[in-house]
C-alpha cells in the first residue's frame, strides 16, 4: 500500500539512528488503530509509538478517539507546538490537526497529521529532539 507519510517516518527515525520494530497500515477503524496501538504497547522493544493521519476534522478521522483513552498522560504542549510551526508554513489551517502526544504503559505516544510536510515538522522539529527526554520521564 501506497504510504508516503510512513516511508518518511521510517526515513527520518532510522537516518537518526534509531530502529524501527513495527510498522503497518490501518483502516480508518477507530477499533482496528485501537487494536494496533495495543500492540505496539505490550511490546518489550518499543519505547515510543507514532502514528500518521486521522488527526484532522472529517468523520472518517477517528486516530485521536481510537487512542487519547489509551493515554495516561496527555502532552498537549505537543499539538499547541505543532499547529504554532505549521502556522507559520500553512497558515490557519493549521488550527484544523488535532495532533496530540502523550504517554501510555511507559511508552511516548505521537498521533500525527497524515501529510508528509506535517510529519517531516513533527518528527524533526518535535519528536527526535525530546522523544528520548519524553521516554526517560515516562520510564520512571
Amino acid at each position: 500500500m501506497d504510504d508516503p507519510s510512513g516511508d518518511l517516518v521510517l526515513e527520518l527515525l532510522e537516518g537518526a539512528g534509531h530502529t524501527v520494530v513495527l510498522r503497518g497500515v490501518l483502516p480508518d477503524d477507530g477499533a482496528v488503530i485501537r487494536e494496533g496501538v495495543l500492540k505496539a504497547l505490550g511490546m518489550n522493544d518499543v519505547d515510543a509509538i507514532i502514528t500518521c493521519g486521522g488527526t484532522g476534522v472529517a468523520a472518517k478521522d477517528v486516530t485521536v478517539e481510537a487512542i487519547k483513552l489509551l493515554l495516561e498522560k496527555e502532552l498537549p504542549g505537543f499539538g499547541e507546538l505543532f499547529r504554532r510551526l505549521s502556522y507559520d508554513e500553512i497558515g490557519p489551517a493549521a488550527l484544523m490537526s488535532r495532533a496530540l502526544a502523550g504517554v501510555a504503559k511507559r511508552k511516548a505516544v505521537f498521533i500525527l497529521p497524515g501529510s508528509p510536510q506535517a510529519v517531516r515538522l513533527c518528527v524533526e522539529r518535535l519528536i527526535l529532539p525530546e522523544a528520548p527526554h519524553i521516554v526517560k520521564h515516562a520510564r520512571e
